[in-house]
């Protein structure tokens, strides 16, 4: 063989590892598959469902519906007879109103669902923000306890105000009393004298 074959040769596992189907390579996606029944967007199918839903809920679903099944009646009751498509007894009509009931309870069913699914999440982020709050709060509430006990250790202007006085009226007594400086203490006398010596 020539060097150019063997470079261009792949090269296929033997032994253990040979297998006779073909590899997956994990580092890239699967080819769809081919599916039997069709597939659908289930969002907007819900969507849909939730508008069916929401419609058959309304005053003007009623109205029309009491107009259909009147007219149905009127029509095959004062009809020719040729031309009625239900006799008395209306066996179609109550296929049809059977038919409409069986599938609006699955649509009811399916836009509570997602409503219940819309409800559990904004439930959950209501819960979320409480707790933030009420982290907040708390935060809040030792900060104003510090701030305050801070406060306490502060001298105010008040209490510089009754302080000065005190120490003004100490002032006018001592000069009341002529005592231009306050009495050395014995003790301090004593170690002087001790030091001039």
């Amino acid at each position: 063989m020539t060097p150019e074959r063997e470079t261009t040769r792949e090269r296929t596992p033997a032994g253990a590892t040979a297998t006779t189907r073909s590899r997956t390579r994990l580092d890239q996606p699967r080819p769809p598959r081919r599916r039997l029944l069709p597939e659908y967007d289930p969002e907007a199918f819900g969507r849909l469902s939730e508008r069916i839903a929401r419609f058959l809920g309304t005053g003007r679903f009623i109205v029309w519906m009491t107009i259909v099944i009147i007219a149905w009646v009127l029509w095959n009751v004062f009809a020719p007879r040729d031309v009625r498509f239900d006799n008395y007894p209306f066996i179609f009509l109550t296929l049809m109103l059977s038919l409409q009931a069986s599938y609006a309870a699955p649509l009811i069913l399916l836009a509570q669902n997602r409503q219940d699914d819309r409800d559990r999440v904004n439930l959950e982020q209501d819960r979320k923000q409480n707790e933030r709050s009420i982290a907040d709060t708390e935060y809040l509430t030792r900060e104003i306890a510090a701030l305050r006990i801070g406060l306490g250790e502060v001298a105010t202007r008040d209490w510089i105000r009754s302080e000065l006085q005190d120490l003004v009226k100490e002032l006018d007594e001592r000069h009341d009393g002529h005592v231009a400086f306050p009495a050395v203490p014995a003790d301090r006398s004593a170690g002087r004298d001790a030091d001039d010596r």
